[in-house]
């Protein structure tokens, strides 16, 4: 039999509005009995009484059990699920940036009080990665995990190489479906897929980073000499966060745009899906795919958190208990196509070999192999304007 739960929901915006459409479909034992929200003179579907602005109408409720936590100031959203938490108050997240950079901090809290965080809608929509780590894989070696974790970027490069739209057409469009903020720095600057993939390696390989040691370079500075390669190649550019096992103790995180060939399964993952790969010692190489953005794929997996604590389930952080050896390392070499403008710029990268160049009067490019810690290390002379930098697979 389950528990009823009795939830406190902070923001009304896409996803809660989403998660209360679907939730007004179903019998599950739950009532929804107040929501937070930032604006009060905004116009809402539902009666008025069940709106607030002041977060202690949830938080000093006795009679809500379980916090929904869905707004967009991931500082805010800590300070709420760190509350809610040490009060007893079960909570669910889908803020990606607030549980990658206070992950180790979230997991002590709960420990502490016997209370439960869930965060599956906080990674890739409605691929249920999270839970599949943390059950399925929770006795496996993997190898590395990757794929497509921003749909945003995604819808981009679709329309860009299936429809031949410029970037600022493919953006503008993305825009206006809602896929891409105004300032799109999040997802086309490759930092949405980054707090994602700080989440995801915690429950793949027990490590908790600090995502701000994670390198990101996103699709932004992509140039039409970069897209004319791509199809000289018959390569689609991807944007793809990768955590892998470098060594018996050491793993690797970065997040680049990729060139990927049709023989990979991430190369028709199109518009806003989003598709995750895993490969793994004994299970081999599976991959999950599935909406990434939007109300309605975040909101179902924001349900399926929401349903899984009517039975008091709990992340058990089974990799951390198992693997304190592990570390993470930027020592990891790879293959890069660089574009760029200024011949300085390139003399001053140290570039381990370089096996082609080109020249032309529009542009130039190299191919070559560098390390991760120099591409960090120069990150603003390469991702400068007029540069892009992109792995080749």
């Amino acid at each position: 039999m389950s528990k009823k739960l009795t939830i406190g929901m902070f923001g009304f915006g896409v996803v809660g509005q989403g998660l209360y459409d679907i939730i007004k479909t179903k019998n599950l034992n739950l009532e929804i009995k107040k929501f937070v929200i930032k604006n009060a003179d905004k116009k809402r579907t539902l009666p008025a009484e069940l709106f607030s602005t002041d977060p202690n109408a949830i938080l000093d409720d006795p009679e809500i059990n379980t916090v929904v936590e869905l707004i967009d100031d991931a500082e805010a959203a800590f300070e709420i699920t760190k509350r809610a938490l040490s009060s007893g108050k079960n909570v669910v997240s889908a803020n990606k940036k607030m549980i990658a950079t206070h992950l180790e901090e979230l997991t002590e809290i709960q420990q502490q009080h016997g209370t439960s965080l869930l965060y599956e809608g906080a990674v890739c929509g409605s691929i249920p990665i999270i839970r599949n780590l943390e059950e399925y894989y929770d006795n496996e070696l993997l190898h590395s995990v990757s794929g497509i974790f921003n749909g945003s970027s995604n819808y981009i490069l679709s329309k860009i190489f299936n429809e031949n739209q410029s970037y600022d057409a493919a953006l503008k469009k993305a825009q206006e479906l809602g896929f891409a903020e105004t300032d799109p720095t999040l997802d086309v600057g490759g930092y949405d897929p980054k707090y994602k993939l700080a989440i995801v390696a915690s429950h793949a390989y027990g490590v908790y980073i600090d995502p701000e040691l994670i390198l990101n370079l996103g699709i932004d500075k992509l140039g039409n000499a970069d897209i004319k390669y791509a199809r000289e190649k018959n390569y689609k550019i991807k944007l793809i966060p990768l955590a892998k096992e470098v060594s018996n103790n050491e793993v690797v995180l970065y997040v680049l745009p990729k060139f990927i060939s049709n023989n990979s399964m991430l190369y028709n993952v199109e518009n806003e899906n989003n598709g995750v790969l895993v490969k793994a010692a004994f299970a081999d190489e599976q991959f999950f795919y599935g909406k990434g953005a939007g109300g309605h794929p975040t909101g179902s997996a924001v349900l399926s958190d929401i349903a899984a604590l009517r039975y008091d389930y709990k992340y058990e952080y089974k990799k951390h208990l198992e693997s304190q050896e592990v570390s993470y390392t930027t020592n990891y070499d790879i293959k890069v196509y660089f574009r760029y403008e200024d011949e300085d710029v390139l003399e001053n990268i140290s570039f381990i070999n370089i096996s082609e160049r080109f020249y032309s009067d529009e542009h130039k490019y190299v191919i070559g192999t560098i390390n991760i810690q120099e591409i960090i290390d120069k990150r603003s002379l390469i991702h400068q304007d007029g540069n892009f930098l992109a792995e080749i697979l």
